[in-house]
């Protein structure tokens, strides 16, 4: 029997100030090439949710002209912005999200001034499949915040061990653990 497989483009969203050279996202967006678009927001440093939701259309269009299914994939701050576009957007022909290390608005630690539009966002069930993923010592969000999240985003939840940010600091190079997660939302 001979299967027929669907390109799929990816739509990266970075957190604040964008993911440097060493972070998974940036490792895996180069392995995927012209298959991934990095969404391009003005303001990386001092972010603002609507011109990021703008930021992830804008992508999100690049993206979906590449290839007929769309996968989200999200970092940090960027997991606001991606689950705000895509409760805007509840009929985007999006296959997935794949939402990592969602930061809790209410610790102490969000960047209330630098990120102040995001201090109001909500975890609302998503119009398609979603994977959260979190760690076991995040300084940005505990592991029962983030679960919450998944549960109200009705998405999948796995905590991926004490990774920290899961960032560049956490020493995840290409992250393959995160790829076979990911693997696994798309192949549903």
């Amino acid at each position: 029997m001979k299967r027929w497989w669907t390109v799929v483009a990816y739509v990266i969203i970075p957190g604040i100030d964008g993911s440097d050279g060493q972070h998974w996202q940036t490792l895996w967006e180069r392995q995927w090439g012209t298959s991934a678009v990095r969404i391009s927001p003005a303001s990386w440093s001092a972010p603002d949710l609507d011109d990021w939701v703008g930021a992830v259309q804008k992508a999100y269009d690049d993206a979906s002209q590449r290839a007929s299914r769309v996968v989200l994939v999200a970092h940090s701050l960027g997991c606001w912005a991606a689950s705000t576009w895509l409760n805007k957007n509840p009929s985007s022909p999006t296959v997935g999200a794949f939402l990592v290390a969602p930061p809790d608005p209410h610790e102490p630690v969000f960047p209330r001034q630098a990120a102040a539009t995001f201090m109001a966002v909500s975890a609302q069930p998503l119009p398609c499949p979603a994977l959260v993923v979190g760690s076991a010592n995040d300084p940005y969000c505990t592991p029962e915040a983030a679960a919450g999240f998944a549960a109200r985003w009705e998405a999948r939840w796995h905590l991926a061990g004490a990774c920290g940010h899961l960032n560049s600091a956490s020493g995840l190079s290409s992250w393959q653990h995160g790829r076979e997660l990911l693997d696994s939302l798309t192949q549903q």
